[in-house]
């Protein structure tokens, strides 16, 4: 069964917060596509993930890429598959491919978006009536993830 998780930001912006755990996921060889609403936002990300950090390279493209299928991080607006993942991150409220094609699904949602929190919620209803296993992380002040339910 899939697992999914949610992680509300409270501390810090999509932009600190997503890094690590795409860091993280390519650590444990894990593909994944990061799905968000609209292009300008994967632009923008894919521009951020090149410049994050000095002293790391985090390798990935977008689905408008000519190699998209090969990309181990692939920043994409369309529910599609392109680069046979098995972690999909879904931000900024996009609405999720079905889950059970994934291993691992994460919802990383901005707490102070009042459209992003309500969009979280309807997804958890969902798929909690689904009879799917949650579980909901919250940022401490330290930007730490606090499993919370």
């Amino acid at each position: 069964m899939t697992e999914i998780l949610f992680y509300h930001l409270t501390e810090s912006k999509l932009e600190d917060a997503l890094p690590p755990l795409l860091d993280k996921s390519i650590e444990r060889g894990w593909r994944v596509a990061v799905q968000m609403k609209e292009a300008a936002r994967r632009d923008a990300l894919d521009q951020h993930l090149w410049t994050y950090r000095e002293d790391s390279f985090l390798p990935h493209g977008t689905d408008e890429g000519d190699f998209a299928a090969d990309q181990p991080v692939l920043l994409t607006v369309s529910p599609d598959n392109a680069n046979a993942a098995t972690v999909r991150f879904i931000v900024d409220g996009a609405e999720p491919p079905t889950v059970a094609d994934y291993e691992r699904i994460v919802f990383m949602f901005d707490g102070y978006d009042q459209e992003q929190l309500e969009g979280a919620r309807a997804q958890w209803k969902k798929l909690k009536g689904e009879g799917h296993n949650l579980t909901y992380w919250q940022q401490t002040p330290e930007g730490r993830w606090d499993k919370k339910a």
